[in-house]
């Protein structure tokens, strides 16, 4: 039981709001939204902080739910399709919203890439890549645009923070911790 309030103390130095682990649902989505605008409103958040908060994370949370690998097995453990986890956290005046998930190793890559060239750009380069994207129409097989992560950087303002945590020799647990001022 001691282990509880050990998460407790941890969770509360870090300032954290929010916190999920398992299984991501439409219904999660929308519950979660709720909560975080409800806390919002209570932090007296300006509207304008609310909304970028939200858009973040709406963001955020359909990259989870749209591009989590189907069950992988992992050390022994069969990892739900769609487990991951994720925090919200406010520090002084910053938020910070964290997410993490298990990816396959052939697709770190291609994403650290792309992560890669997001975070090179600045903010004009980060609208010009949105629209040539959005021009070019082609989905991914997970039905997307690949718009999600373009979008978090450019409503945040901020640069992505990213990890990759190899597993095994097919999974990587992909983190990523994006903050808002």
């Amino acid at each position: 039981m001691a282990n509880i309030y050990d998460l407790y103390k941890t969770m509360e130095s870090n300032k954290v709001m929010l916190s999920f682990k398992g299984r991501v649902t439409s219904d999660l989505l929308m519950s979660v939204l709720q909560i975080m605008e409800t806390k919002l409103v209570a932090e007296d958040e300006s509207p304008k902080i609310r909304k970028k908060i939200y858009n973040v994370l709406v963001e955020c949370l359909q990259n989870l739910y749209h591009h989590i690998d189907k069950d992988k097995e992992v050390k022994s453990e069969v990892i739900d399709e769609q487990s991951a986890i994720f925090m919200i956290a406010k520090d002084g005046t910053q938020y910070s919203i964290m997410t993490g998930n298990y990816m396959h190793n052939s697709d770190v890559d291609k994403l650290e890439s792309k992560l890669k060239l997001i975070n090179s750009m600045d903010k004009d380069e980060l609208k010009q890549y949105y629209k040539t994207v959005l021009a070019d129409g082609q989905r991914s097989d997970k039905g997307t645009a690949g718009l999600g992560m373009i979008d978090i950087a450019r409503k945040s303002g901020q640069k992505l923070e990213y990890h990759f945590l190899p597993i095994d020799n097919d999974s990587t647990f992909f983190s990523l911790n994006v903050k808002i001022a």
